[in-house]
């Protein structure tokens, strides 16, 4: 398929993706959200930026600002952080609990296994003391680090997500893009972390209460979350063949419920919809001029396997591509930076919108460089 080059308004990465005309299901969550990190496209949306309590679904964001420094080098998994004895009598059994002793000295690594595994609200709140010095000057960290991964309609309160008066809100939508921002940005943490079955700590063995694992092919994650006020709910993940999907669901009235719908919606995710690949992990999809650059072109390409999300039965001889971008293109630019975008059609369907990056970095124009590409715009070259 010929993909035009085409010089409008770059589409933003970080935009709500369009919602694609899905294939029947009914839900039984009041909030239900599914998209395919393939291509971007909404398979399920209902009430998806209806603000709602996440309860422990919050320790997703925990999670992420640790990653986010371990992967800077300004948190080691090995380093170890003290359980005040103010922290251990305020959490010691309320809620979901790690059962850390008070004094005791718990590494990173165990924490964050206490957080994902055990969804201990104990082991939150030592982490982001060990990190902050405080819990109120970790929730800072938390709500600037939402704000820089795009969710638009969430902040928080406390590491743990225990009620706090309505102060912690989030919304599906948002909790999708956490999810996704943790699966892209820190591939070998989410692994390590949120796939667990089960983790021992001060001698108590506690099951993951994930309720897609050993139920869904590829299902590696993420997190639950259960308070009276929130009801139950879920943001899960699972990969099958190369396809990752991400799900919501929330204010389900039950455990069994929320296991019961979960495992129904990512199945009907994976049996009712279609990958159609389109361009490999660095593949070049097209050229853009560059402007009073160290080059005059740059090569366009896919950050990551790129594909079509359609309906099973839906037909793929009509599907059309353009690349958008502003352009010319204007130097300095970085190797990988967003540049461009690939947006997809097909009939009955809305766009899907894709990345493309630069494939490698142009520096601007030297004072010759400069003269040169003037003298060529004079002369129309």
């Amino acid at each position: 398929m010929k993909t035009p080059l085409i010089g409008l308004a770059m589409f933003s990465l970080l935009a709500t993706p369009l919602a694609a005309a899905a294939p029947s299901y009914v839900s039984e969550a009041p909030i239900a959200y599914m998209t395919d990190l393939s291509s971007g496209a909404v398979l399920f949306s209902r009430d998806a930026d209806k603000q709602i309590p996440p309860a422990s679904m919050a320790k997703m964001m925990t999670a992420y600002v640790a990653f986010d420094l371990i992967k800077k080098g300004e948190l080691k998994l090995d380093q170890k952080i003290s359980v005040s004895p103010d922290t251990w009598r305020k959490w010691n059994n309320q809620g979901s609990s790690m059962f850390l002793a008070v004094g005791s000295q718990v590494t990173v690594a165990d924490l964050l296994d206490g957080i994902v595994t055990l969804s201990g609200n104990d082991a939150c709140v030592v982490l982001a003391e060990g990190i902050a010095g405080s819990e109120e000057a970790f929730v800072d960290m938390m709500n600037k680090k939402a704000k820089e991964i795009g969710l638009a309609n969430s902040r928080f309160g406390n590491s743990n997500g225990w009620p706090d008066e309505g102060v912690t809100q989030v919304t599906a939508r948002d909790l999708a893009q956490l999810a996704t921002a943790t699966i892209r940005n820190h591939p070998k943490l989410y692994k390590r972390f949120y796939s667990k079955g089960s983790f021992t700590w001060n001698g108590i063995t506690q099951p993951n209460r994930d309720p897609l694992l050993g139920k869904v092919d590829g299902a590696d994650g993420l997190k639950t979350g259960h308070t009276e006020e929130a009801g139950y709910g879920f943001t899960g993940s699972a990969e099958q063949n190369g396809r990752r999907l991400v799900m919501v669901v929330a204010g389900l009235d039950s455990y069994n419920g929320r296991v019961n719908e979960s495992v129904r919606f990512m199945n009907w995710g994976f049996r009712s919809w279609k990958s159609v690949p389109l361009f490999t992990k660095g593949k070049t999809v097209d050229t853009a001029p560059v402007q009073l650059g160290s080059k005059r072109e740059l090569a366009l390409v896919a950050p990551r396997d790129l594909a079509l999300t359609l309906p099973r039965t839906a037909d793929t001889d009509k599907v059309t591509m353009k690349v958008v971008y502003q352009g010319p293109l204007k130097a300095p630019i970085a190797k990988g930076q967003q540049v461009a975008t690939l947006v997809v059609s097909a009939p009955d369907m809305d766009r899907q919108v894709m990345p493309l990056v630069a494939a490698e970095a142009v520096e601007e124009a030297g004072f010759f460089g400069r003269l040169w590409a003037g003298l060529l715009s004079f002369f129309g070259a």
